[in-house]
């Protein structure tokens, strides 16, 4: 279990020290800002999403704790080319399982994040870039908080 834990802590100290699809997306037709002033993470997650609902870019900028730019960078990973329905959906599964609920469903890279469900403050760290792009797809114009 110990060597499982050390590939989890390296794949979120990979994510953080390079994430993936960080920087502003000039082109985004979705942009939602979010904050966690329990631990200070503040992020942007600009998106493109076609007419067809299909994410075809999503994009993040912004400072936070070592899960909360590795949950950024996985997730941008994971929703690039899924339909804002099947986004939902991974998100509702990910929330179940970091929270501590049963869940059936595989939710691939996603995984190395579920041992945040040991420690509640860091729940809001590994969820805040997923409830910034549920507002982002919704185009709430409100920042998002964990509070």
């Amino acid at each position: 279990m110990s060597d499982l834990r050390e590939l989890y802590q390296e794949v979120i100290f990979d994510h953080n020290r390079n994430p993936r699809n960080y920087g502003v997306l000039e082109n985004a037709n979705r942009k939602a800002e979010g904050f966690n002033p329990l631990c200070g993470d503040q992020l942007t997650v600009y998106m493109l999403v076609n007419d067809q609902g299909i994410i075809e870019k999503v994009t993040f900028e912004g400072q936070g704790c070592a899960i909360s730019t590795a949950s950024a960078s996985i997730m941008t990973e994971e929703l690039i080319g899924k339909t804002v329905q099947q986004a939902q959906e991974i998100f509702d599964n990910f929330h179940t399982v970091v929270t501590g609920g049963d869940c059936d469903v595989e939710i691939g890279k996603l995984q190395v994040l579920t041992g945040v469900k040991d420690y509640p403050t860091r729940v809001k760290c590994a969820t805040l870039p997923w409830h910034t792009t549920n507002a982002a797809i919704n185009q709430q114009d409100e920042p998002v908080t964990t509070e």
